[in-house]
């Protein structure tokens, strides 16, 4: 196999787009993000079961909204805060100005697998 094959592979690496904390993400197997915070304890496996859409090479599927019976598994790495956000409030020839910040709570999971229920277990029966 030639070197630049690895990287123009005609089947991309699987991802899925999941929905957490209220916003999107674009996730793969062995991707590390960091989404809102979880109850989850440090190396315990969190599951995301809102799952709007799923590709795998040529193959999309999406939902509507969600994809039922679909779920990514990710393990807590840990629980972290993001860096401080300044809020600075000015009104020029007032004597006014207030200034806040907050720090958001995170937990940063690494993606462990993607299933997306009866489609692929049917896909690996076919395949044996």
């Amino acid at each position: 196999m030639e070197f630049w094959a690895a990287f123009f592979s005609p089947n991309p690496m699987a991802y899925a787009i999941i929905k957490a904390g209220g916003r999107q993400f674009r996730v793969a197997e062995g991707d590390t993000i960091d989404v809102d915070l979880l109850e989850v304890e440090p190396g315990k496996t969190a599951t995301f079961g809102d799952v709007l859409m799923f590709a795998d090479g040529d193959n999309v599927t999406h939902g509507n909204p969600l994809i039922s019976g679909a779920k990514v598994t990710a393990e807590v790495l840990e629980q972290r805060k993001d860096k401080k956000v300044i809020a600075f409030k000015y009104k020029r020839r007032k004597g006014y100005h207030r200034t806040i910040g907050h720090r958001r709570k995170l937990t940063r999971v690494k993606i462990k697998s993607i299933s997306v229920g009866a489609k692929k277990a049917a896909a690996k029966k076919t395949d044996e």
